[in-house]
């Protein structure tokens, strides 16, 4: 038996933004915080959002004192201006650091201490309430975080989280339209998130029939637009595949979980700052080649599921044949192939493995048991292009 849980209301489609008065309704709210990206204000797009309510008399406040893999102090300005307001409702709307903090933000108003007090490796406090209710509004499709009970933050030198399910969203906004603006960059680090999500959510030990039919979806959906959404940003299609794809793997990976390539990409936002979607495209073929060998028939599945047939290949032929598939979709969606490719230091890989050592969390579900020594083979494989497998390190 495993459990499953899902956000209780989602949208989903073309235009469902339009559901969201109804959603304020539900929630009798009267005063709403906005958390969103600055740059979504300078687009306009929050206007979308926040003119609808003005206009049937709510009282709204826009927060965009956020950013990218935001650290622990950004969290903790914004619980605290949360808490100093009488606000009944957060909706959050753009990427997943504008979703993590709206989530955060809604929970915390309500507790007391620091943020701080709440992480999951170093946390002394336990969640007890709810918080304000919470809408989720993604503007990209790589995510997940509208379904997820995660919230990431940005430490000295790696990222921690405050999990809960408190932290669910009452209700998602997935609506594709709002991605059209997405740059081809953003595009593509959030999709190969999205996609590794679900192949990590796919291959965890902790995967059921449930998540393997969400992954592989996913997976398809995915890997199937993500070069059309990047090279053509106004396809209505790609668009739309992208969404369905990410908000599948949200769930999937939610349910099932990730594991290496999440547990080795931490440090890199942490130390170096790169974007979460860029640090899972970079090692993902790593990661994966390494650990082929304990999930060679998942590997398998993914490649017939990212559109390559496996129908002549045994299950060895075809998880190498994955592995390569990988990094061909990483290099047509323009993201750097090593870590090289992002400035990392030769010196850096031994701190990035003392870093990443520390995700216990994550790294339980991988389906090979990563010891420190295999992940300095991995950060050691992804400085030098090279896949390589553990008696090869």
């Amino acid at each position: 038996m495993q459990k499953l849980t899902f956000t209780p209301v989602s949208y989903t489609g073309w235009g469902c933004l339009n559901q969201l008065l109804l959603e304020v309704e539900r929630c009798k709210a009267t005063n709403i915080l906005i958390v969103t990206d600055p740059f979504l204000k300078e687009l306009g797009l929050t206007d979308k959002v926040q003119q609808p309510l003005l206009s049937k008399g709510y009282a709204t406040t826009i927060y965009t004192d956020i950013a990218p893999e935001p650290p622990l102090a950004i969290g903790e300005k914004l619980v605290n201006f949360t808490r100093k307001h009488q606000f009944d409702l957060v909706i959050g709307l753009g990427g997943g650091s504008a979703l993590d903090l709206a989530k955060l933000a809604a929970v915390l108003a309500v507790h007391d201490g620091k943020v701080a007090d709440y992480l999951n490796l170093t946390g002394t406090k336990a969640l007890e309430q709810k918080g304000l209710p919470k809408i989720l509004i993604p503007t990209t499709s790589g995510t997940g975080s509208e379904v997820t009970n995660i919230s990431v933050l940005s430490l000295d030198t790696t990222k921690d989280v405050v999990t809960h399910d408190y932290l669910l969203a009452d209700s998602a906004i997935v609506d594709p339209e709002l991605t059209i603006s997405l740059p081809p960059k953003v595009t593509a680090a959030t999709g190969v998130d999205a996609l590794t999500h679900a192949i990590e959510a796919y291959v965890s030990v902790n995967a059921n029939e449930v998540t393997d039919a969400l992954a592989l979806q996913a997976i398809r959906l995915i890997s199937g637009s993500i070069r059309t959404a990047v090279l053509e940003g106004e396809n209505k299609q790609a668009r739309s595949d992208m969404s369905y794809g990410s908000y599948l793997a949200g769930l999937a990976f939610f349910n099932a979980g990730v594991a290496g390539v999440h547990a080795l990409a931490y440090p890199l936002g942490g130390q170096f700052h790169i974007a979460h979607g860029d640090s899972n495209a970079v090692l993902l073929p790593y990661v994966m080649g390494y650990i082929r060998q304990s999930c060679e028939k998942r590997m398998k599945d993914i490649l017939d599921a990212m559109g390559v047939s496996s129908a002549y290949l045994s299950q060895e032929e075809a998880s190498y044949k994955c592995v390569d598939a990988l990094q061909q979709l990483v290099q047509d969606v323009n993201i750097p192939s090593t870590l090289k490719g992002f400035n990392i230091p030769e010196e850096a890989l031994e701190q990035l493995t003392d870093d990443a050592t520390k995700q216990t969390r994550i790294l339980a579900r991988s389906p090979m048991l990563l010891e420190r020594e295999d992940i300095y083979a991995i950060y050691r494989s992804a400085f030098d292009g090279e896949v390589r497998e553990p008696d090869e390190s």
